[in-house]
Formats: structure tokens, C-alpha cells, sequence
């Protein structure tokens, strides 16, 4: 594999020939990711099946679609903490407080321990994006902190079925 491969189409003559560069990229490792111009996807510039279908990938034209949902597992007492106070001081955190004000679904699977827990910010973050919309799968019946240095016992029954879960009423059939 190659790596990612973002590729930006905009409507000029050659875009409906762009699905060639994508099987090429696709054929020498490359994941390729493509974003359309409005333009380019509105105007008829790209064919958007043809490129989906050689990449295995969306076709982006605008920043979110309707129909997504956000999981943030296995999430930290750092990415709490940061998200809720609207920190985007990394990719990963600059995508969550634009999907909590885009009000996407939002599911959020904790892994911390005891001891972090009782940091008075924790349930504080937790009150925030709570109030928010989030689902932050945090106490009972979803996850529990361990105990300090018993973090890695648990780690296989991590239970990553409940981010799912908790998104299921947001899937749309497409």
C-alpha cells in the first residue's frame, strides 16, 4: 500500500476522464480518497458511480453528509477532556467538535481507569457532551473504569458492540 491518496476534482474539461487516474492510483497500492468541487459533482463533470465503483470510496462534494454517524472508541480522559472544552488542536479532535455542532450522532466508548476517573473533570467532560447529544457509553451498564495497572485484563472484552449499538437508530439504508 502506498498510503492515502486525497484526490481533488474540479470542473474542467478532462474531469469525466478522472476515473482512469483513480483505477491507475487504486492499481499501484493507493487508497484513494475522492473530493469533488461542487461543480465538478453538480455540473455532471464526474462520473460519481464510475469513480466510487474503482475506488470503493464516497465521492465527497461538501464537508459532512446527512446520513453519518461518529464512534469515538476506545476514547481517553485527554480526548474528553479536549473535546468538551472545543479543543481542535489535532485531526481526530477537530472532526468531533465539527460533528457535535453539525448535531451528527455521536457515540463515544470510554476506556480509563479508576484513578483518572476520579478526576473532577471526567464527569464534568462526561455533563458537557452529554448535554450536547453525545451518548458517552461511560458507567453503568456500559463501561466501567478498572482499577489502576488492570487495564490490560480487560482489554479483549473491550465492548465495542456498544458504540454500534448505541448508533443503530441513526443507519440509513443507501
Amino acid at each position: 500500500m502506498s498510503g492515502v491518496l486525497y484526490l481533488v476534482v474540479c470542473a474542467a474539461g478532462p474531469a469525466p476522464g478522472v476515473v482512469t487516474l483513480v483505477r491507475d492510483a487504486v492499481g499501484r497500492g493507493w487508497d484513494v480518497c475522492t473530493i469533488a468541487t461542487p461543480a465538478a459533482e453538480g455540473g455532471g463533470f464526474v462520473d460519481v458511480a464510475a469513480v466510487e465503483g474503482a475506488s470503493g470510496r464516497v465521492v465527497r462534494h461538501r464537508y459532512r453528509r446527512a446520513d453519518e454517524a461518529v464512534a469515538v472508541a476506545p476514547m481517553t480522559v485527554n480526548t474528553l477532556t479536549k473535546w468538551a472544552d472545543g479543543h481542535a488542536d489535532t485531526y481526530a479532535l477537530g472532526v468531533l467538535t465539527e460533528a457535535l455542532g453539525l448535531r451528527l450522532p455521536i457515540a463515544a466508548l470510554p476506556f480509563w481507569n479508576a484513578a483518572q476517573a476520579a478526576h473532577p473533570a471526567v464527569d464534568r467532560a462526561v455533563a458537557t457532551l452529554r448535554s450536547c447529544g453525545v451518548q458517552v457509553l461511560y458507567g453503568e451498564p456500559h463501561f466501567v473504569p478498572h482499577l489502576p495497572g488492570t487495564g490490560g485484563t480487560r482489554i479483549p472484552a473491550h465492548p465495542w458492540h456498544l458504540v454500534l449499538d448505541a448508533l443503530a437508530g441513526h443507519a440509513t439504508e443507501g
